[in-house]
């Protein structure tokens, strides 16, 4: 007679633990996105691995709100409080975007205890834009 064997599943039986508790990180990139309609903050480390994000959407805002200053400055602080208690002390900031959540933002990311090392702005700016549409004949 032929016995049953007993598949063991390694994962199943391994204890998943949090890695971004264990995790510390001295230095790191903040990206902040400013669009017209909503302020995005992404934290990465130097390698670019994403630690840490939030946007005025998950903070509760909706509709009009998410454009303000507030919001985007409510959604900085959310973002870097994780980090801080990682162990972050430096960081360069990449702003993107025309949004009115700009300089809160950057006031809110200053005020952390996050040393900024560099503030950098990558909007994308066209160089000669687009093709226009066509004259319009009536």
């Amino acid at each position: 007679m032929i016995k049953m064997l007993r598949r063991i599943n390694l994962r199943r039986n391994r204890r998943i633990g949090s890695r971004k508790n264990t995790r510390i990180i001295p230095k790191g990139i903040i990206h902040l996105q400013a669009n017209l309609n909503n302020t995005i903050v992404t934290i990465t480390d130097v390698k670019g691995q994403v630690v840490s994000w939030s946007s005025a959407g998950t903070c509760g805002f909706k509709g009009r709100r998410k454009k303000t200053p507030f919001a985007a400055q409510t959604t900085v602080g959310n973002a870097i409080r994780t980090v801080v208690d990682q162990g972050m002390k430096q960081a360069k900031v990449m702003i993107k975007g025309p949004g009115r959540g700009r300089d809160a933002a950057l006031r809110t990311i200053g005020k952390s205890r996050i040393r900024l090392t560099c503030i950098r702005d990558v909007t994308p700016m066209p160089h000669n834009g687009c093709r226009p549409p066509k004259k319009r004949r009536v």
